[in-house]
């Protein structure tokens, strides 16, 4: 069974009743168990709904774009009114887009449900030009804020609420400790996160995890800008960048120079979420299994968490990194695409039960 890790009773109270796969015994895949093998091959292996979606780009302040896909779900049954459609707001990972299937699933969920969903594809990485260079980080907020007041600007009567997977979860999780009780959102729920970021780097340069995850990482991410090159370059030495052989070293030379940090600690010590969870000011529920190599189970902030009564953590034994495979052949539902399911329609459906809290 997954350990259920939550100060407030009442919270506890409501995910039993309303979210009860947090306390169903999880089975692993039998022959995927292991973290690493169940991160590798849950892209290969979950199949990808199809999802029609609509593009919106959208300004920023310092004269950038943002592209946003939304699903807009309208033949909902359910909420047939545009209006007051429950809207999720989905985060993808590091280099990930709308296109990512643990995103298609999400939305494929949703739209059973008959909410609609709209997801934040970070600056520079689906297809659209980069007019500032600048792209993102996990620590800076000011992109996902734009969105956030965008999308509750256009919809604001209808319930509202995020998701966001590594390290979309951890810039939801450092917009929610900015923010605390000052945003339209009810509720979040984060996915593989990772908490400490001098952890996650340091357990992604083991031999082992550097071969099969680190440097295939690294190599998106410097894919991911390459296209944008003759706008960055007029800031940073690219050459340098695209020698990059390890997570960090991108980092070093290029996410913390761009966003101002002195050193390269300064940046991962605010882009660690473990930081601001004592400032989250509306119920998150956070997945995590303890074997994944992206966020190792002892940098996962237990205690923090029961400090917090909006916080509640559901950690597993097995799953990976987004990862969570289950039954002989999980070609289509996942444990996180249970949990997300569950808890999403618990907050539409029955959230006045929680947030009196």
């Amino acid at each position: 069974k997954p350990q259920l890790v939550a100060s407030n009773k009442r919270f506890c109270r409501f995910l039993e009743e309303y979210c009860p796969v947090v306390t169903e015994t999880y089975y692993p895949t039998i022959w995927c168990w292991e973290g690493r093998v169940q991160t590798l091959l849950r892209p290969f292996i979950t199949s990808r709904p199809q999802v029609q979606y609509r593009n919106e780009l959208i300004r920023t302040a310092d004269g950038g774009q943002i592209s946003l896909d939304w699903f807009d779900n309208n033949d909902s049954l359910y909420y047939p009114d545009a209006s007051t459609r429950p809207t999720v707001l989905l985060l993808p990972g590091l280099t990930g887009t709308s296109k990512e299937s643990y995103i298609l699933h999400m939305i494929h969920q949703s739209e059973t449900l008959g909410y609609r969903c709209v997801v934040f594809n970070n600056r520079g990485i689906a297809g659209e030009d980069l007019l500032t260079p600048r792209t993102y980080c996990a620590a800076n907020t000011e992109d996902l804020e734009a969105v956030i007041h965008h999308i509750h600007s256009l919809h604001p009567s209808a319930p509202f609420m995020a998701a966001g997977v590594s390290m979309g979860g951890m810039l939801l999780l450092n917009y929610l400790g900015k923010t605390g009780r000052d945003t339209p959102l009810m509720a979040a729920a984060i996915f593989s996160a990772g908490w400490n970021v001098f952890e996650s780097v340091e357990s992604l340069e083991k031999p082992l995890n550097w071969l099969l995850f680190n440097y295939y990482l690294t190599t998106c991410l410097q894919s991911s800008i390459s296209r944008h090159r003759q706008m960055l370059e007029k800031l940073f030495d690219m050459d340098l960048v695209m020698k990059a052989r390890t997570v960090r070293e991108f980092d070093k030379q290029f996410t913390s120079v761009m966003f101002g940090y002195r050193t390269i600690d300064d940046y991962y010590e605010d882009a660690s979420p473990c930081r601001k969870l004592k400032s989250v000011g509306i119920p998150v529920l956070c997945l995590n299994s303890v074997d994944d190599v992206f966020s190792p189970g002892h940098a996962i902030p237990v205690e923090t968490a029961k400090q917090n009564a909006n916080v509640a953590l559901v950690l597993t034994s097995c799953g990976g990194h987004i990862g969570f495979l289950e039954g002989i052949w999980p070609r289509k539902c996942t444990y996180m695409d249970r949990v997300f399911k569950q808890f999403v329609q618990a907050v539409f459906e029955h959230g006045n039960k929680i947030f009196s809290m």
